[in-house]
């Protein structure tokens, strides 16, 4: 291997021009892929985190309530308009079970039940509809960490407390210590102390949320001891579909994923993340013609000293090693100085970009690029190699 080597970088260092430019080359284009895949990888981190900061990663609720139709007597028929049945608000038989269930589940890091349903808020002749979420707060600040996102006062709940959204705040002039009126319907009416005021960055949940603890919530939507939603959190966030169907099949219950709540943004992450690898895809195939055509335009210039090399006795597998060498240090010299530019780029963006959000680098991403751009050098040499190899000696001196 060492006279491949020896000749391989001989070539090289007289061909600096064309090295140089080749270099640059993939230097770039190692460079973009290490930067683009680290930006679009930062950006869907971003968007899951901000989705998934709000809301469970599975949901666990009571099965639909559907029509009974009534058996047909023998000998008859009859005509049936089905329309379906109207949803009200009930709760999970046996939560208690399940939650425990629930909580031996190998992939499941968080468990909270809740009750929620729809009311009424009032101040003065100012109304709002609200939705009540009574929470068990030790289990429900593991899945969704309120208490960080408090503007105003302090995260406290129960005997008589609640906290509610900004925008719910500022559309009702409230401010931290007001007294807040909410009306479950029927006669079901609760004054509470405003504790805290909460912004989740999110406008709906802001203009609605109140939060309360379980047993207040219960009373007002008339439904004591009642759980009508169980929140899970996992340790896989992609996984979260195959754990849904797996609770609902031991559950009996209805099990929803956020990966089925939120499908626009599934197809958008999958696009995104079918353009990297097809751009990715690109540059490899530009890395490897420019590579392959800088060889072949080599094995033109180096006829005659490749045909006295073979008639020096170098062999045609030893001649074909010498072009896969350039075609490895190509690539590998390349791949090292686009993934340090790539590391670069990242740094440039995170300290002088937008800040709208923060790009990761994956440790292992440098060194795939690398590995891919030192495997597409010896894969694009194959070409000029093998004709080098298959020059005859006598020939290739006489050439001109």
């Amino acid at each position: 291997m060492w006279i491949e080597w020896t000749i391989a970088t001989r070539f090289l260092r007289e061909g600096k021009a064309q090295s140089t430019l080749i270099l640059v080359g993939i230097a770039v284009g190692v460079a973009v892929i290490v930067f683009l895949t680290a930006l679009i990888t930062g950006l869907q981190g971003n968007i899951i985190n901000r989705t998934l900061g709000t809301q469970a990663h599975i949901k666990v609720q009571p099965t639909q309530e559907s029509n009974r139709i009534l058996p047909v007597a023998a000998g008859s028929a009859h005509l049936l308009l089905e329309s379906k049945r109207a949803q009200r608000l009930r709760s999970i038989n046996n939560w208690q079970q399940v939650r425990d269930v629930l909580d031996t589940l190998p992939q499941v890091t968080a468990v909270s039940p809740l009750i929620s349903g729809p009311a009424f808020a009032r101040r003065g002749e100012a109304l709002q509809s609200v939705a009540l979420v009574g929470i068990d707060a030790p289990r429900y600040l593991r899945i969704i960490p309120v208490k960080d996102d408090m503007v105003a006062g302090v995260f406290r709940i129960g005997a008589g407390d609640t906290v509610i959204g900004k925008q719910l705040a500022t559309d009702l002039g409230m401010r931290v210590g007001d007294k807040l009126r909410l009306d479950g319907g029927q006669g079901r009416e609760s004054v509470v102390n405003v504790a805290g005021i909460f912004e989740l960055g999110v406008r709906e949940l802001d203009a609605r949320y109140v939060y309360l603890d379980m047993k207040q919530a219960q009373s007002l939507l008339n439904l004591p001891g009642a759980a009508t939603i169980i929140d899970v959190t996992v340790d896989d966030i992609f996984a979260a579909q195959t754990i849904a169907a797996r609770i609902a099949r031991l559950t009996g219950l209805k099990a929803e994923s956020w990966m089925e709540t939120n499908a626009q943004l599934m197809n958008a992450l999958r696009s995104q993340s079918l353009s990297t690898q097809m751009i990715s895809a690109f540059v490899a195939l530009s890395v490897a013609l420019g590579i392959a055509s800088v060889l072949s335009v080599s094995v033109v210039q180096r006829t005659r000293e490749i045909g006295i090399l073979r008639a020096m006795g170098t062999t045609r597998q030893q001649m074909l090693g010498v072009f896969l060498v350039q075609g490895a240090l190509f690539g590998l010299a390349g791949s090292l100085l686009g993934a340090a530019a790539g590391y670069g780029l990242v740094g440039a963006f995170n300290t002088f970009g937008p800040k709208l959000f923060y790009i990761p680098v994956d440790p292992w991403l440098p060194l795939a690029a690398t590995a891919l751009a030192t495997v597409t050098g010896i894969l694009s040499a194959a070409v000029p190699a093998r004709r080098a190899a298959s020059l005859d000696p006598v020939e290739a001196i006489r050439h001109v």
